[in-house]
């Protein structure tokens, strides 16, 4: 059996935390079951590497690169079963269905036989017990070996709008699985509520198993552009995966095939969609109030209250959703969440940088976080790993003064080269070619000022990269 991850999402129902470059399966949510501060992408690598012989392929987007390898890195030391885990980038994001034709064309030229049994899940997923899910999944290879497409459905708890459904022929089941009837979109609540008095629904967890030769047939028979992925080189694929359709799995797929069944999934599961579901699952103080901040609240009852930096105090609020960034305030009644979506297209229409990414952004040699900005000037502090360095660039707008807090800094400007150590500085001209690397054995931090008439993150010239990333 081969996994494949899917880890390419954007994700926009998180926001102010989950930000379009840096979102939700790569976040570490203080979640009751998150006890060693691990993102939902590492905890989903961990409990797949719980099967035997564990071959995993993370597809995801090009632009989530650096985040996927270090994320694998920080955890490598604690997935078991000594794991094959390969990268397939994504040239754009093109939802679900084109991502897992992409990862099966990737697997079969490595090698992989067309008859192997595939298992698809989301990177973003709250699953426990960890060993029970792994059950699940042995079972749904069984049924998969027989030709069929396994989905697996989640018996509701209440009439919840945020999910799709799957509803299912009969209640009761002759085999271990049930026949699928058709996939329904999310409900209203009246809706929601027919669904679950029924009893023949299920949410639809967007986890499947299939064999590589059974969801290749269908591809060929309902979607001309993924069918053709397979008659095709796989570089060539790559070529034109930015032409392909914008299709989930389930429309391309689920909703048509006539081999669809499913497997109930009788674990504690969510996909945190939304600020309530993370409340939801959180541990609540005696006034019903989920807390993971810094806070003091007086006759407050029913809230989510997230925080990272600020003191937040409240006073008589009932049944809110109240998350702080460094740069960022979301206030919401409890049932609204699903709109936190229309906040980030405004966002996105105004091209305001909060809904992009944080105050700090991630680089594959490190980090830097913007401190203070006005006219013509800007401050970041700079984390550089060990051993690591900065693209040789220049900048034909800025000016930059660094100041070492931390840690030895290497600096080569035009022709020059010196060390620059604690509490010593130096000046990079405009227009001058320059690089900066870490050649210490502990982090090294940087205070920068970048002054001119234009410091936006664009104006980098880049002329040798050893990550291999283009102008930003």
């Amino acid at each position: 059996m081969k996994f494949i991850v899917l880890a390419g999402g954007s994700g926009t129902r998180l926001w102010p935390l989950s930000r379009q470059n840096f979102p939700k399966q790569f976040l570490k949510l203080p979640t009751s079951t998150n006890h060693e501060n691990e993102s939902f992408f590492q905890n989903t690598l961990k409990r797949l590497c719980l099967y035997p012989e564990v071959h995993i392929f993370v597809i995801t987007n090009e632009k989530y690169k650096f985040y996927v390898i270090n994320q694998i890195e920080e955890i490598s030391d604690k997935l078991k079963n000594k794991p094959e885990i390969e990268l397939v980038f994504e040239p754009a994001s093109k939802n679900t269905a084109p991502a897992i034709a992409l990862a099966i064309k990737y697997a079969l030229e490595k090698g992989v036989s067309p008859e192997e049994v595939f298992f698809v899940c989301p990177s973003d997923h709250l699953i426990k017990p960890d060993e029970r899910f792994i059950e699940y999944i042995k079972a749904s290879k069984e049924v998969a070996q027989k030709g069929y497409i396994v989905t697996f459905g989640i018996k509701p708890s209440c009439p919840e709008t945020g999910y799709g459904y799957i509803k299912v022929k009969t209640i009761s089941k002759i085999e271990p699985f049930y026949k699928v009837e058709k996939f329904v979109e999310k409900p209203d609540i009246e809706t929601a509520k027919r669904y679950v008095q029924s009893g023949n629904y299920f949410w639809n967890s967007g986890i499947f198993a299939f064999r590589a030769d059974t969801i290749i047939e269908d591809f060929k028979r309902y979607t001309t552009q993924l069918g053709e992925f397979f008659e095709k080189s796989y570089e060539d694929v790559l070529k034109n995966f930015q032409n392909l359709e914008d299709i989930s799995i389930d429309y391309a797929i689920m909703e048509k095939t006539d081999k669809s069944a499913l497997v109930e999934l009788d674990v504690l599961w969510s996909d945190i969609g939304s600020w309530e579901s993370l409340y939801d699952i959180l541990d609540k103080d005696e006034h019903g109030n989920a807390i993971t901040a810094r806070s003091i609240n007086i006759n407050t009852t029913g809230s989510l209250i997230v925080g990272t930096k600020r003191l937040i105090t409240t006073l008589g609020l009932e049944d809110v959703i109240v998350v702080e960034t460094e740069d960022a305030l979301l206030i919401a009644r409890k049932g609204e969440c699903q709109k936190v979506k229309d906040i980030v297209k405004i966002l996105s229409d105004k091209a305001m940088p909060q809904v992009k990414d944080h105050l700090t952004v991630y680089r594959p040699w490190g980090s830097y976080t913007l401190l203070e900005e006005g006219l013509r000037y800007k401050i970041k502090r700079l984390t550089v790993k060990p051993g690591e360095m900065l693209s040789m660039q220049m900048h034909h707008h800025r000016s930059e003064h660094w100041v070492v807090v931390k840690g030895t800094a290497k600096v080569k400007i035009g022709d020059g080269e010196i060390f620059v150590h604690e509490n010593e500085s130096v000046y990079v001209p405009k227009s001058t070619l320059h690089r900066l690397e870490n050649p210490g054995k502990i982090p090294l931090e940087i205070i920068e000022v970048q002054v001119g008439e234009y410091v936006e993150e664009d104006d980098i010239k880049r002329i040798d990269d050893i990550y291999g990333r283009e102008n930003l």
